[in-house]
């Protein structure tokens, strides 16, 4: 009479507490179904996994995605092209030799122009322009 005494005041107290069926089975004693305590770890780990869901398609994936674009642009870097540099530099490739770009910087249509020499990766963007002039019209 004692010990069912005992196993109803601790499964009694492991359900005070708050813990699950499997958890007041094991207090009192009984043997805990496997089937029980792993839902038990899924359902710890779920908040964890949904988390890393979350990041992977709000930072991650677009990160990745943005990644791959500058570098496609860095890739098809032509002469001809004007740019920006990180630097805020608006310049025209005059010549590109592996890594490194020649830049002409300067107003187009003035007689003065200086060359510059770049690396590649400190290209910012190219520069679509498309101003249609009565007089002449730029790329």
């Amino acid at each position: 009479m004692n010990e069912l005494m005992n196993k109803l005041m601790l499964s009694g107290v492991a359900l005070a507490e708050g813990a699950t069926d499997a958890a007041a089975a094991a207090a009192a004693g009984e043997e805990v179904p496997a089937m029980n305590t792993a839902l038990a770890m899924v359902i710890q780990l779920l908040p964890m996994i949904l988390i890393f869901v979350v990041f992977y398609f709000m930072l991650i994936r677009p990160q990745r995605k943005k990644d791959k674009e500058a570098k496609e642009m860095l890739n098809s870097l032509k002469v001809g092209d004007h740019i920006t540099t990180i630097g805020g530099i608006n310049a025209t490739i005059v010549g590109i030799k592996d890594q490194t770009l020649t830049v002409e910087l300067g107003a187009p249509g003035t007689q003065t122009k200086t060359l510059m020499s770049i690396e590649r990766w400190a290209v910012r963007n190219v520069n679509k322009l498309s101003i249609a002039n009565d007089a002449e019209t730029l790329i």
